[in-house]
Parts: C-alpha cells; sequence; structure tokens
C-alpha cells in the first residue's frame, strides 16, 4: 500500500499506533505500521529505558513519541508555576469530595512507601504534570535517541517544540479537533495532521470524525492527515482514507491486547462494553477525555458535587486516589473496581477479544482490502 504517510515514514502500511506501551509500539511496527509512544505518564528515567529497548527491538524500523503540551493549563500565563504551587491552588473542598469517594467505596490507603506515580512525581524536578517545563526534559530524551515523529497530543505544539524537533531533522505531528485547529498547526509548521473526532478516547472535541476528516483534509491543502477516533477496523480505515485521510492513528484498539499494560481489571470492562459505555468528561484529566462510564465518572457527574478542576489541577488532585483504585480493583465486586476505569473511544464496543497487536493490524488490513474490493465491485457492476 503506497500513500504519502507510507512514503514519509517508510512504512508497508498507513497504521499508526498511539499506546504508552512499548510492547504495543514494537509490535505494530514489526508488523509494517508504526508505534508511537506515548509519553506523558513516563519517568524520565523510565522514557529513558523503553526509548533504549524500542530501538534495539526495532534496528532500523521507524516509531515515533507522543508527549502533551497544551496550549493553556494554570499557571501558564506566569510562565509555569511549581507543582508544589499548584498543590497549594487546590481547594479543600476538592480535596474532601475525593476522599469521600474513596471512603464511601471503601478503597484502601497506599503502603507508605508507594511514592509518586510516573504522572505528578515523574520529573526530576518540581514541574508541573501536563505543563512544557515536564514535557521539555521529555523531548530532549526523545531527540537523544532517534524517533522519526514527535506528536504533541493536545493543542499546537509550542515554537521551541516545533524548532527543536526540525533541528534534530524529525518530524512534527498535532492532533486537531477542528478545521481551524488543523490550519494553526500547519500555520506552525507541523508536518503531520491527525484529524481527531469526538469517538476518540481521550482528549476529544466535539465534532464526530466522518465530518471532521474532509473539512480538516481541505483546511490543510498538501499535508497528510491521519484519520483518528472510532477507528479500529478496517472498514473504518477504508472510511476514512475515502474521506481523504492517508492514513489512520488508531489508540483504544490497542488497549485490549495481548501486549498491552491495561489494567486487568479495566482490560474486562474494555472487553465487555458496549459503544454506548463511554463519556466525555473532564474528571480523569480538567479537560473533556472520552473514557469508559464507571462509578468514578457518574460521581463527577452528579449536580451536588464539585466540578472538576482545570488541567493540571485535576490529575494532580485525583492522582493518588486513582493509584489507590488501581491498586485494589483487581478484587471483583470491591469498591475500587466499582470505580476503576480508564480513557478509550467509541470503538470499545468491537474490542470484544484479546488478541495480539500483530494480529490487529493484520485483520485491520484483510478487512481494509475486502472493503475496498467490494466497492471496486460496486463501482463495476
Amino acid at each position: 500500500m503506497k500513500t504519502a504517510i507510507t512514503e514519509m515514514f517508510g512504512i508497508d502500511v498507513p497504521i499508526l499506533a498511539f499506546t504508552h506501551c512499548r510492547d504495543v509500539v514494537v509490535a505494530v511496527s514489526k508488523a509494517g505500521g508504526f508505534g508511537v509512544l506515548g509519553a506523558v505518564s513516563h519517568s524520565d528515567e523510565q522514557l529513558e529505558i523503553d526509548l533504549d529497548w524500542i530501538e534495539d527491538e526495532l534496528g532500523d524500523r521507524p516509531y515515533g513519541v507522543d508527549l502533551i503540551v497544551p496550549a493553556k493549563y494554570a499557571g501558564s500565563d506566569e510562565g509555569g508555576l511549581k507543582l508544589s504551587d499548584l498543590i497549594a491552588m487546590i481547594p479543600r473542598e476538592h480535596q474532601e469530595f475525593v476522599d469521600d469517594i474513596l471512603q464511601r467505596y471503601d478503597v484502601p490507603e497506599l503502603a507508605p512507601d508507594s511514592g509518586r506515580s510516573g504522572l505528578v512525581g515523574g520529573g526530576n524536578n518540581d514541574a508541573a504534570p501536563f505543563s512544557a517545563s515536564r514535557a521539555d526534559p521529555q523531548l530532549e530524551i526523545a531527540l537523544a535517541h532517534r524517533p522519526t515523529l514527535i506528536v504533541n497530543a493536545l493543542g499546537p505544539p509550542p515554537g521551541h517544540m516545533i524548532e527543536r524537533v526540525k533541528e534534530e531533522g524529525r518530524l512534527i505531528g498535532a492532533l486537531a479537533g477542528a478545521a481551524q485547529h488543523a490550519e494553526r498547526h500547519v500555520n506552525a509548521g507541523v508536518d503531520v495532521i491527525i484529524a481527531q473526532g469526538a469517538e476518540a478516547g481521550g482528549h476529544t472535541g466535539e465534532i464526530g470524525t466522518m465530518v471532521l476528516i474532509p473539512e480538516i483534509v481541505d483546511a490543510v491543502g498538501n499535508i497528510p492527515v491521519l484519520g483518528a477516533g472510532g477507528i479500529g477496523r478496517g472498514r473504518q480505515m477504508a472510511a476514512a482514507m475515502a474521506l481523504g485521510a492517508q492514513g489512520v492513528w488508531c489508540g483504544s484498539v490497542w488497549l485490549t491486547t495481548e501486549e498491552a499494560e491495561t489494567h486487568p481489571a479495566v482490560k474486562e470492562k474494555f472487553l465487555a462494553a458496549t459503544s454506548k459505555d463511554t463519556i466525555r468528561s473532564r474528571s480523569r484529566t480538567g479537560k473533556h477525555a472520552r473514557q469508559l462510564k464507571t462509578a468514578w465518572t457518574d460521581e463527577w457527574e452528579r449536580p451536588d458535587t464539585p466540578d472538576p478542576l482545570g488541567m493540571p489541577l485535576q490529575p494532580i488532585l485525583i492522582d493518588e486516589a486513582i493509584r489507590r483504585i488501581d491498586r485494589s480493583a483487581h478484587q471483583p465486586g470491591s469498591g475500587a473496581n466499582k470505580l476503576a476505569n480508564y480513557f478509550v473511544g467509541q470503538i470499545v464496543g468491537a474490542m470484544n477479544e484479546t488478541k495480539s497487536a500483530t494480529r490487529v493490524v493484520y485483520d485491520m488490513i484483510e478487512e481494509f482490502i475486502e472493503s475496498v474490493d467490494r466497492l471496486n465491485d460496486q463501482m463495476n457492476a
């Protein structure tokens, strides 16, 4: 298969796999696609380890790294506040609400030596999560390795980020949920646009993929566009490319693969879920992000509870709570199990079988070819 994306990256099939799991990155790249490692929850040390391992496994095959630097976040107008400053900004009402959830659902406390998670405590300094000061060290670690592509997953990449990536001879991509966002990305110098519809897992806008892809394709001229949002099968890949995309960007579909590091309790929920079982909620990051509906999202949707805080205050607020929930969620029927959730798109309704990441790629390509052949037969009938 030959498209602008396969030519740009030297890959066999235009399937880009966003994942936080290094094993999925390697499996998809070895299958002819292009794995992209999401680095936001990695500590600096773990990112070094994972990138070294990926490159040892892949040899000369290409891969990418995804960072998160939102355009606006708490403290951004002041040049970025330290983590300790942001913690002091969290209202007592919100902390009491989170404590109340954990108490009512009987979620055990963490052991004293559990430390902090990679999201909030993963840096080498007091840098806030979801901020330029947190992402900049990750960018330098990535550029000290050899990823072909660096992606900013939330808004336009900052100017200095684009300059550093270009300076090192790499390509840069960005996600867009509206045509005007994509135009801004292109004007800033972005090489690849990911048109992500509202069906996607994680941070999304409100425009559906079917409408969004052609709007962005028309808006960005010759810049290659990847279709994203609700894409996890070959028929959806064919539809995205019929709309003008040069390939697809998939994230959720890898969460139930054999290689995925998804929490076992959450993976079971994904396998049983339907496409109706997700919600765009601010309850995990402070920005609207599609995730599995559970007691956790229900608690934050109640009209008598505090609204989620903005980014990065909300993830700082709930960091320990999420770790406590995940630590005990393996017990069926427990309060922690009822609360446990994760980011996932509406494609979850088709994710009802655990497969290898390689098989997911091959199944997508086989169904894509069948879909194109069927359309050709209809045209020639």
